[in-house]
């Protein structure tokens, strides 16, 4: 059956791969791209041939290039194409731990509250998989430009990628990407599968006035839930080597062997428009031989108009529910035809005007913005024998003051706002303000600044009803507020940062399956330090974090972290081929970790239960010939001497296993 699935994935990516490439204005043959590890950049401005009063001429035959940019940023940044990270789990940045299965719930070790503002359903263990329409790329680029990623590890674990973008006209790119994650998982019945796709677009008129910017996001997450190995006794009795023979909590001879009875589904779709018009001053630049220009918008008023429309679902659904399983929630003695199923769904349209004015040149053009939004949001709970619904309407102030450092050694700052002022979300706020500067030729960089967020609690914490079971809840508003600062130095390869939560009203869940609020301020400070030596081809590179709260906060996280690599990266073959391998390792000191409630789909707080993981070992060989890098490593190698890592109570990771991947890029 693995081999099945592994042949109908790749057969999917295949398909889509050419249906994208054949979308392309023309298949020529591969060009090189610049050499690999350097930054790729794009023309100043597109090219013009003025024999025929048409500014795509040179443009369509210059060398391939690209470049991406996210929604209201001019910071241009470029596909990664380096070896040193590629191995790295892609949705597991530095601290973040899945339940031992890829595509499974993720927690992150270094906290981290989640920036939300306004109405918002809740759900977020799986939000590190989504596509996000605020955090979209737009690109640019000077060819169709296709990548294509795939990855498989054992247990028939795989994850496939697929990316192409093209410029229709020099101020006209689309781009789509689409996401697909499958594993059975090395236990029982922990199957995770995801579609997920993104679609954007953004144009500019020729003399840069107009500009929008588009986005559809669609995210489809499917969850089998096993509630966890049964005792971490198991993990070292003989018999168990593999870990499909442990028993699990949610197991159920009669329902399946390879699903679960018990599953988490999570889909949202939506959708951004935001698009502006610029009064100012359009200067046209010739070169010396007048064949081709270059035009820049010196701006000094704008109006710009935003609309989001979006929908998403929670489903839960138990179809051979054990009493024992919800005992702690609430009791109830279930019937052969006795099924346990919750679903909630969340509708949203968010209308937001701004005018902007600019003051200064064009390179240190100071921008001052005002605005208000109307939103408006439909919460509805459905289980089994009934349904609740609300409605609410919103309206909101936003300011925003942004100035970009586009020259060297410039500050740049930026500060924004946003009020509620009526409906139930009256009173929620965000309040940013950041500043940073370049110091001697950027040798080093410092970043400082604040944040407060005062939101209403999540619907799902104030609403959850199946036909069994009802928790209705109000809280007082809960406030986030941090400080933090960073200095970096790109010429030393390192970096230190201090960052400060101040918390009050903190909203959570607790072991018993109880939606609680901690009313007491507290505090939580990290400390965050990076620096990479490097000697010839060695390259040792090394992360550490500290983290301490105050009192007794219903948080946890280790207060010690590292991540160390150790690699050799160099060139053989005259430059043809480059290599990155070693070791890479992270560890934590121990502490009691969030457990997982498949029910609430979350996280909850406990302390009863402590892991002292042994640290998480991994050997690497990355390589790369021309646009093409691929890794061979092996992964949870500690396991070959000690036991399973422990990520949450009753979820350990794997085994030891191999894993591979490859990223190929395509240039039309």
């Amino acid at each position: 059956m693995a081999k099945y699935n592994l042949r109908i994935s790749i057969g999917k990516a295949k398909l889509l791969c050419l249906c994208m490439l054949f979308s392309a204005l023309s298949l020529k043959a591969q060009r090189n791209s610049p050499v690999p590890g350097t930054p790729v950049t794009l023309l100043n401005e597109p090219q013009r041939d003025t024999s025929d009063k048409t500014n795509t001429a040179q443009w369509q035959s210059e060398r391939a290039q690209i470049y991406f940019a996210r929604l209201h940023a001019s910071h241009r940044l470029h596909p990664d194409t380096g070896l040193h990270f590629f191995h790295r789990r892609p949705f597991e940045p530095n601290w973040q731990h899945n339940l031992g299965n890829l595509g499974s719930p993720v927690v992150n070790y270094l906290f981290t509250p989640v920036p939300r503002t306004g109405p918002s359903l809740g759900y977020t263990a799986f939000n590190i998989y989504r596509f996000d329409v605020d955090s979209a790329d737009y690109f640019n680029t000077t060819r169709p430009y296709s990548s294509f990623s795939y990855q498989l590890g054992s247990r028939a674990e795989q994850m496939a990628e697929i990316l192409h973008t093209q410029n229709i006209s020099p101020t006209w790119n689309v781009a789509a990407r689409y996401r697909k994650i499958n594993s059975p998982g090395s236990y029982k019945i922990q199957r995770t599968n995801h579609d997920l796709a993104l679609l954007t677009t953004q144009y500019s008129s020729r003399d840069q006035h107009y500009t929008l910017h588009a986005a559809a996001a669609y995210n489809k997450i499917q969850n089998d839930e096993n509630g966890g190995i049964q005792s971490d006794s198991f993990l070292y009795l003989p018999g168990f080597d593999d870990r499909k023979t442990i028993p699990v909590n949610f197991e159920n001879a009669s329902y399946s062997n390879r699903r679960s009875a018990v599953t988490n589904l999570q889909r949202d779709f939506n959708i951004l428009l935001a698009h502006s018009y610029t009064v100012g001053r359009t200067d046209t630049f010739y070169n010396e031989d007048s064949t081709s220009y270059r035009v820049e918008l010196v701006p000094r008023f704008r109006v710009a108009h935003q609309f989001r429309l979006g929908t998403e679902k929670y489903q839960f659904k138990d179809l051979r529910p054990d009493s024992m399983r919800y005992a702690l929630i609430f009791p109830y003695t279930f019937s052969g035809e006795d099924s346990v199923f919750t679903e909630q769904k969340w509708v949203y349209v968010d209308n937001a005007i701004m005018l902007s004015g600019f003051v200064g040149k064009r390179s240190q053009a100071l921008q001052v913005s005002a605005g208000a939004g109307n939103r408006f949001d439909k919460f509805r709970t459905m289980y089994a024998v009934g349904d609740i619904s609300t409605d609410m309407i919103s309206n909101y102030l936003v300011g925003e003051i942004s100035k970009e450092a586009l020259q060297e050694g410039a500050w740049s700052y930026h500060a924004y706002a946003r009020i509620f002022v009526s409906g139930e979300a009256a009173g929620n706020l965000v309040l940013q303000a950041n500043a940073g500067k370049s110091i001697g030729k950027k040798a080093a960089l410092v970043d400082a600044g604040f944040e407060q967020r005062i939101n209403n609690a999540p619907y799902n914490f104030q609403v959850y009803h199946n036909q069994f079971y009802e928790q209705r809840k109000s809280y007082e508003k809960e406030t986030v507020t941090q400080v933090f600062a960073t200095l970096s130095s790109p010429l030393w390869h390192a970096s230190a940062g201090l960052r400060n939560y101040l918390i009050a009203n903190y909203i959570y869940l607790d072991a018993a399956g109880q939606f609680q609020q901690y009313a007491d301020a507290f505090n939580i400070t990290q400390v965050h330090l990076q620096k990479r030596f490097q000697k010839g081809i060695w390259v040792l590179d090394n992360q550490l974090v500290y983290q301490q709260k105050t009192g007794n906060a219903p948080v946890n996280f280790p207060q010690f972290m590292g991540r160390h690599q150790l690699s050799i990266e160099t060139h053989l073959f005259s430059n043809a081929l480059s290599i990155a391998t070693g070791i890479d390792a992270r560890w934590h000191s121990s502490f009691e970790p969030a457990g997982y409630a498949p029910l609430f789909s979350r996280f909850y707080y406990q302390d009863g239960y402590r892991v002292s993981n042994a640290p998480e070992i991994a050997v690497f060989f990355n390589f790369r010939i021309k646009n093409f890098r691929a890794f061979l490593m092996g992964d949870q190698l500690q396991t070959l001497f000690t036991d399973n890592i422990i990520n949450a109570p009753g979820y350990p990771q794997q085994n030891a296993m191999i894993r591979f991947g490859f990223n190929w890029v395509l240039i039309n």
